[in-house]
C-alpha cells in the first residue's frame, strides 16, 4: 500500500488541521481532523498554536496511543477525548473558559483491514470531512455522503449581510459572531453531538459504516478546506481531483488551491473565511495477496 498526505494552513502562523495514519500488519488507520476556527477573543490553553490547534494535536496523539492498544474505533475515540479533556482541565485550572471557546473539530477515520480479496473499510465520521473511493474502472463512490446543513445557514446570512452593503470581512464577521458562538455552544452540549468535542454530554452521534473495497481501490480523505477545489471553487470534479492528486501529488492540489485563493478571493464571498486550512490523505491500497475466492 502507499499513503501520501498533506496539511496546509490557510496562513503561515497556524494550521488547525491534522492528517495522519497509523499502520499495523494487515491494517491501516487513516485519520483526518479539521479543527473549527475559534470564535473566542483569545486563546486560553495554548497561545502559540492556539486552543484549536492544541486540541487537534493532543487528541491525535492520544488517538494513536489508543489505536496501538488495539481499541475499537468508538472506544479509541472516547479514550482520546478523555485524555485531551483531562489536560484541558489542568491547563485551564482557575480560568473561566466560556463554552463557546471550547474547541471542536470534524473528524473522518477510515480503518482498512486486509481481507482475502481486498479490504474491509470501517468509517467513523463526525462533522463534514469528505471520504471518496475510486476503483480501477474510474468509478468514484462517496463513502460518507453527508451535507453540513449549517453551511447553508451561514451562506444565507452572509448573503443577507452583503445585501445590506456589509462586504468588509471584519465587519461581516462581527455581525456573524453571535450566531457563530451560539453554534459552538450547541456543538459542545448537544446530545449525541456530531462534532468532536472535549466533553460530549451523551456520547458522540458519529456516522459509522463498513464497505468492502477491492485491492485496486484508492481512497482520498480530505477536510472541507481541501474539497473547496470541487464544491466551492468548481475547479475540479471528483474525477479530475483524483487525477490531479494521483498523477501530480497532493502538494500540486494545494498549490492550485492557494493560487486560486490568492487571485480570486471574491469567489469565496459566500463563506465566512476566504481561505481555509486544507489537508488530505491519498491511500493506494495496492495488491494485498492473490484472491482466494
Amino acid at each position: 500500500m502507499q499513503i501520501d498526505l498533506v496539511s496546509s494552513g490557510a496562513t503561515a502562523q497556524r494550521n488547525e488541521d491534522w492528517a495522519g495514519h497509523f499502520s499495523t500488519s494487515g491494517q491501516a488507520d487513516l485519520v483526518i481532523i479539521d479543527g473549527a476556527t475559534s470564535v473566542a477573543d483569545r486563546d486560553y490553553i495554548d497561545p502559540v498554536q492556539g486552543d484549536v490547534g492544541w486540541f487537534v494535536t493532543r487528541f491525535a496523539a492520544a488517538l494513536g496511543t489508543a489505536i496501538d492498544k488495539g481499541l475499537a474505533q468508538d472506544a479509541a475515540i472516547d479514550a482520546a477525548v478523555d485524555a485531551a479533556y483531562a489536560e484541558f482541565c489542568e491547563r485551564s485550572a482557575g480560568r473561566d473558559v466560556p463554552l463557546y471557546a471550547w474547541p471542536v473539530a470534524a473528524l473522518s477515520w477510515v480503518r482498512a483491514r486486509a481481507t482475502g480479496c481486498g479490504y474491509r473499510l470501517e468509517l467513523y465520521c463526525l462533522g463534514d470531512c469528505k471520504v471518496l473511493m475510486q476503483t480501477s474502472n474510474g468509478a468514484i463512490v462517496d463513502l460518507d455522503p453527508f451535507v453540513n446543513p449549517q453551511e447553508a445557514v451561514v451562506r444565507a446570512e452572509v448573503a443577507r449581510l452583503q445585501a445590506e452593503g456589509i462586504s468588509d470581512p471584519a465587519a461581516r464577521l462581527e455581525r456573524l459572531m453571535p450566531m457563530l458562538r451560539a453554534r459552538r455552544e450547541f456543538q459542545n452540549t448537544a446530545a449525541a453531538t456530531n462534532s468532536l468535542c472535549l466533553r460530549p454530554p451523551d456520547g458522540f452521534g458519529a456516522r459509522t459504516t463498513a464497505v468492502d473495497a477491492p485491492a485496486d481501490a484508492t481512497i482520498l480523505a480530505m477536510t472541507d478546506g481541501f474539497y473547496r477545489l470541487v464544491d466551492t471553487y468548481g475547479l475540479h470534479t471528483p474525477q479530475s481531483l483524483f487525477a490531479l492528486c494521483s498523477d501530480h501529488g497532493l502538494p500540486a492540489a494545494i498549490a492550485q488551491l492557494r493560487a486560486y485563493e490568492a487571485t480570486a478571493r471574491a469567489s469565496a464571498s459566500g463563506s465566512v473565511k476566504q481561505a481555509d486550512d486544507a489537508s488530505a490523505i491519498l491511500w493506494h491500497a495496492g495488491t494485498i495477496r492473490p484472491c482466494t475466492g
